[in-house]
């Protein structure tokens, strides 16, 4: 068990995370002090009342101080005398921080948190492993102090400023800490984030989001909005309905303004009849004419899903870009995580894809799945490489609680070495993965983190790539990360993200997740919009 206790609230989700990515798989608590005792020792004493951390904050306005108790593995005698460090920093206090009645919004904020970070960092990098728990690991993260699921955001911002790719570099080792081999891979991805946004008009335009939460059948390790096509048909009628009234609105808000992208997901969209596919994409090219010419995807998604009237139908409404999404070519994967769907399915909607004309097609792999070994994810890049897709995006299994597979997980896989072994899997199948692309021609060009890779594994999340052949990268997936962009997101569980450009800030609006409510509030839905646009 971790304690992190704070002299007041501010920061406390990135130094938990922080505190998390050094120590995964062990529970963490954030405590805020009240009394405001000076002496850390006998205050972290009193929260150690077992083989514990402990790590004391003090936020001041001019200063930083950590303090870090660890009990030790010796006896009970000494649980509460063991490890004990502390340290001071200085901080600049010139724009009073502290004294700002909005302290979130104020420009010395980040600064103050970078610093207070770093602090901790070199804190928790010097503390020694035998003076932990018993069972208890320590790890240095990859990542360093970069605890946000959009690492790129950091370079992405700095190039954007006129500084080099040297002095981005330098920023990522001295400010964060990370590891050369990712400050290379985030460095790389966002000079090429960078020239592919160079002509995308961040202020004046948008991109559409068109939620579908519909599936052939639910997968166990799936917690987005996703309902079972045959017990939830019923509603789809209603839900386009409604979807359609949710487009117009769009479409008359931002009628001044040019559409950069569409992306259709889900769900997966595909498991729409043929006529309800048509009258969506008809509903969508008669609202947004001016979308004629931008990007356009659409997530074909299940093989099971795909056919040849509905591959007609995309091509009728030109949409370019689609992903044929196996995650696994290993059959016994497939039937464990409940996807109803063969390898060879995914052989045949692919090949059936290409015949017909589509010449940007996307497959999704997940390295981590139960069961999986480094040997069977690299027999899955054999079998993609030979489809040979315009790109590849490699996803790290993701279990959150709202998953089926959590539970299973908990039970098969709770001790101590399947946790290691699991990791050292994980990282061997990112490395195969790596080695996969830069051997096939493909390059990554965006990336995001994820808390709960494969349970608790890896440092503070394992990376998620897409990779793809020079020109067929898909610009949505770009801005949805760097979030630089207006995104309007219709349909249940959409999540619109308004961009304000003088302030460089992203404000969202939430769509319910339930089909019934989404279908009996639309007009609600509405109103959230209209307030925010």
């Amino acid at each position: 068990m971790v304690y992190i206790v704070l002299s007041e609230r501010d920061f406390g989700y990135e130094l938990q995370s922080l505190v998390n990515s050094f120590f995964p798989g062990q529970k963490s608590s954030v405590l805020l002090e009240e009394d405001g005792r000076e002496s850390d020792r006998e205050r972290l004493q009193e929260v150690s009342k077992e083989e514990v951390v402990c790590i004391g904050i003090y936020l001041g306005m001019a200063r930083i101080r950590i303090s870090v108790l660890a009990s030790g593995k010796k006896n009970a005698a000494s649980a509460c005398c063991g490890y004990w460090k502390q340290r001071e920093k200085n901080v600049d206090n010139r724009k009073d921080w502290h004294k700002n009645a909005d302290k979130t919004a104020h420009p010395y904020r980040t600064y103050y948190k970078n610093e207070l970070k770093r602090l901790l960092f070199g804190m928790l990098f010097e503390l020694p492993k035998d003076c932990l728990p018993e069972g208890m690991r320590k790890r240095v993260p990859d990542w360093g102090t970069m605890t946000g699921v959009r690492p790129t955001k950091i370079p992405m911002n700095e190039l954007l400023q006129g500084k080099s790719a040297e002095q981005v570099k330098q920023s990522l080792e001295q400010w964060y800490c990370c590891k050369p081999e990712k400050q290379e891979l985030c460095l790389d991805i966002a000079m090429r984030e960078a020239k592919l946004l160079k002509d995308v008009n961040f202020e004046g335009g948008y991109s559409l989001y068109i939620g579908i939460p519909f599936c052939p059948t639910t997968c166990s390790y799936c917690s987005f909005p996703s309902y079972p096509y045959e017990q939830f048909c019923h509603l789809i009628d209603a839900y386009l309905e409604a979807l359609k009234k949710e487009l117009g609105f769009v479409a008359e808000q931002y009628r001044r303004r040019h559409l950069t992208s569409i992306y259709i997901g889900g769900g997966t969209p595909t498991s729409l009849t043929v006529a309800q596919l048509e009258e969506l994409l008809f509903c969508v090219r008669s609202h947004f004419p001016e979308g004629e010419n931008c990007e356009f995807t659409v997530e074909a998604g299940r093989p099971d899903s795909i056919t040849e009237e509905k591959l007609a139908v995309l091509q009728r409404y030109k949409v370019e870009r689609i992903s044929v999404n196996p995650q696994t070519m290993q059959q016994k994967t497939l039937d464990l995580i409940g996807r109803k769907h063969t390898v060879l399915d995914t052989v045949h909607a692919f090949e059936m894809a290409r015949e017909m004309g589509f010449s940007n097609i996307n497959m999704d792999l997940i390295i981590g799945l139960p069961g999986e070994t480094d040997r069977d994810f690299k027999d899955t890049l054999c079998q993609i490489n030979r489809l040979n897709p315009d790109s590849v995006t490699v996803h790290s299994l993701v279990v959150k609680r709202a998953s089926r597979l959590r539970s299973v997980l908990e039970e098969t896989e709770n001790s101590e070495n399947s946790e290691l072994e699991k990791e050292a899997q994980m990282e061997q199948m990112l490395a195969l993965s790596r080695q996969f692309a830069k051997e096939e021609g493909y390059a990554p060009y965006y990336m995001y983190r994820q808390k709960n890779s494969a349970g608790h594994f890896g440092s503070s999340g394992q990376e998620n790539i897409g990779y793809a052949r020079t020109g067929k990268e898909c610009l949505y997936n770009i801005l949805i990360m760097e979030e630089m962009q207006t995104i309007a997101a219709v349909g249940a569980g959409a999540s619109t993200k308004i961009y304000h450009p003088e302030k460089k800030i992203v404000s969202r609006v939430e769509n319910v997740k339930s089909i019934t409510d989404y279908i009996g509030r639309i007009d609600e839905m509405l109103d959230r919009k209209r307030k925010m646009f």
